[in-house]
């Protein structure tokens, strides 16, 4: 029983130095790990990302799409489908509602639309803080003015032996 004991309190402690637990506990790590800043960024970061997809969906869906059906002469994307089982059907919602299989690629051509236009403010707001950031930096201090370099000196010690 004693080198059962023994083999397990070794185990314990191999796994503890493998990942790093010094003597804390699960909810203690954890504290630390929500404690960080990054850790709270990136939630506020989720939260707006999920608040912003609605925005962009909104967008995609009630003012990009309607432009883009006058266009195209009355096109309306999140209805385009192609049935891959029997029957007819007037409308996507009424294929799916029959449990028909479909091929739904006008959901897929808004989802495709939905995301170059997160992706390209993305990359608005990076490119906005980094400007910022640079702006930010403070600019590298002028270099001193550097002394005579080796062969300057050698020169002047050559120099000072011929007199």
């Amino acid at each position: 029983m004693r080198v059962q004991k023994e083999y397990v309190n070794s185990r314990a402690k191999r796994v503890r130095s493998r990942f790093g637990n010094k003597g804390q506990t699960m909810i203690q790590e954890f504290k630390n790990f929500i404690a960080k800043g990054n850790v709270m960024d990136m939630a506020v970061g989720i939260i707006i990302g999920a608040a912003f997809t609605a925005i962009v969906t909104s967008l995609v869906s009630d003012l990009i799409n309607p432009i883009i059906g006058v266009i195209t002469g009355g096109l309306d994307f999140s209805n385009l489908f192609v049935n891959l089982g029997a029957g007819e059907f007037a409308s996507l919602a009424a294929a799916r509602e029959a449990g028909a299989p479909v091929f739904a690629y006008g959901s897929f051509i808004t989802a495709v639309i939905n995301f170059l236009i997160i992706a390209f403010v993305v990359f608005l707001l990076v490119k906005a803080v980094n400007r910022i950031k640079d702006a930010a930096a403070p600019a590298p201090a002028p270099a001193a003015p550097a002394g005579p370099s080796e062969l300057d000196v050698l020169l002047e010690i050559r120099d000072a032996l011929k007199k």
